[in-house]
């Protein structure tokens, strides 16, 4: 049951995407990554979507070109220069712009998560900090407020944790709902070792990590995203209930599986915030 009251109009939607069509092959979560934006831009919102440029992404076939202004700035990951870049690319028929994070050291391999062997890149850690301060770093330059902040998919997990603790004064997030939507997927190591010491930024520490567990399994990086969010939606009917319930207990509105017809909902839960 979501209860609205002093409910504020949202009219700015940050939809930050770890996998969207027709970028990628089809997935639960290409899917809504291409689907929720779409649905909620044509609900009447104005939309920004970002998702990291996968290696495997065709350029030319997406029509994808760099935007110069804002790309060049440097992000420090463990004491080392990485250069961002920043793309963009408009989705066939809905025309919603999807804006790409990129950078030949974490992003030109053909893959997403794993290598060909099936085994998960060493560094996913690294890239997840990339992208997520290349997103919020880029909306800023973009100089855009948005309302609600939606995460979907483990490249998102670490954002709603920058936000609060590392942007929280910059004026175009200190007003914003996080929501964060959580899928049933084995994702275990999938950000690899020494995750605390690389998500550390600013006033970020092991300190500030301290209730996870230093081999950060995906129940840790889950429990993060709900601990720094003010929404939780379930995008899969029955997912992992200790997560639920974990949600429910540190007073966060949880949206429960909402099904196929979901845009009414979305936009409900947004404004019950």
């Amino acid at each position: 049951i979501i209860y609205i009251k002093d409910s504020m109009q949202v009219k700015k939607v940050l939809f930050i995407n770890t996998e969207t069509l027709p970028y990628v092959p089809e997935t639960d979560l290409s899917r809504m990554g291409k689907i929720v934006p779409e649905k909620v831009q044509s609900s009447g919102c104005e939309i920004r979507t970002f998702m990291p440029k996968w290696g495997i992404i065709n350029e030319r076939r997406g029509q994808l070109h760099e935007v110069i202004r804002l790309s060049g700035m440097n992000i420090i990951i463990n004491g080392t220069d990485h250069p961002l870049i920043i793309k963009v690319a408009s989705i066939p028929v809905s025309r919603v712009q999807v804006y790409f994070i990129d950078n030949d050291d974490y992003f030109t391999r053909r893959a997403i998560e794993r290598d060909a062997e099936g085994q998960l890149f060493d560094d996913n850690a690294e890239r997840a900090v990339f992208y997520a301060r290349g997103v919020l770093e880029t909306v800023k330059k973009l100089r855009w407020t948005p309302d609600v902040i939606h995460c979907q998919g483990w490249m998102a997990g670490i954002i709603p944790l920058y936000i609060r603790q590392a942007y929280n004064d910059e004026p175009c997030f200190c007003d914003a709902k996080i929501v964060t939507s959580l899928y049933s997927r084995n994702m275990d190591g999938i950000m690899g070792e020494n995750v605390k010491d690389c998500i550390a930024y600013k006033d970020i520490n092991r300190e500030t990590l301290a209730a996870y567990d230093d081999a950060f399994t995906m129940a840790d990086m889950e429990r993060l995203a709900v601990d720094y969010s003010d929404g939780i939606i379930e995008m899969t009917e029955g997912y992992n209930p200790e997560i639920i319930q974990y949600a429910k207990e540190k007073g966060k509105a949880v949206l429960a599986y909402p099904g196929e017809s979901f845009v009414e909902k979305y936009r409900e839960f947004y404004e019950s915030l």
